[in-house]
């Protein structure tokens, strides 16, 4: 069975799994889904790892990233999908996810609910060569600047998370 062979949790637009189908049906009739974003800081939170996307991806080829993730598998709960995911792009495991927010995406035919974590990791990233093309380590704040030049390629869900993960960190600051 091939990737889009595999099944995926399909959601309706409440947020609710609602069944399962083949990622290529989920694609192509731009079903509801659910999709986890992991955020890599380091250990002192002071830089994000940024990956860039492989030019053969399905969604936002090419782009930059700053979230390893991807889709819910059937019958997978968001923390459990956002462990493997972790796993299978950067090679990390065995260190607690931290769930940050869940938020919508919908662009076009693509639309997901978005769990969004954050881990604090200083050990090697290992690239899964089908997803990431290359990665470092960067800034939050040369981050931050990157983000807002919609002229940089990145991945549309992840700059609308990471817009809204700056926001929450700016308003903790505030408080």
């Amino acid at each position: 069975m091939g990737a889009q062979d595999e099944l995926v949790a399909v959601y309706d637009a409440a947020g609710d799994v609602a069944g399962s189908a083949p990622r290529w049906r989920m694609r192509r009739d731009g079903l509801w889904h659910a999709a986890t974003s992991i955020l890599v800081r380091s250990g002192d939170g002071r830089s994000i790892y940024v990956h860039r996307r492989t030019d053969h991806k399905d969604v936002n080829p090419g782009a930059h990233d700053c979230f390893a993730g991807g889709v819910v598998a059937a019958g997978e709960t968001p923390d459990v999908g956002a462990e493997r995911e972790l796993a299978e792009e950067l090679g990390i495991r065995g260190v607690p996810l931290d769930f940050l927010f869940r938020s919508v995406f919908e662009e076009g035919s693509v639309r997901h609910h978005g769990f969004v974590y954050e881990v604090r990791w200083d050990g090697p990233v290992v690239h899964q060569p089908e997803e990431v093309a290359d990665g470092w380590w960067m800034p939050s704040a040369e981050l931050r600047e990157r983000v807002a030049d919609l002229d940089w390629p990145f991945a549309a869900d992840s700059r609308q998370f990471i817009r809204e993960w700056f926001a929450r960190q700016d308003a903790a600051a505030s408080s």
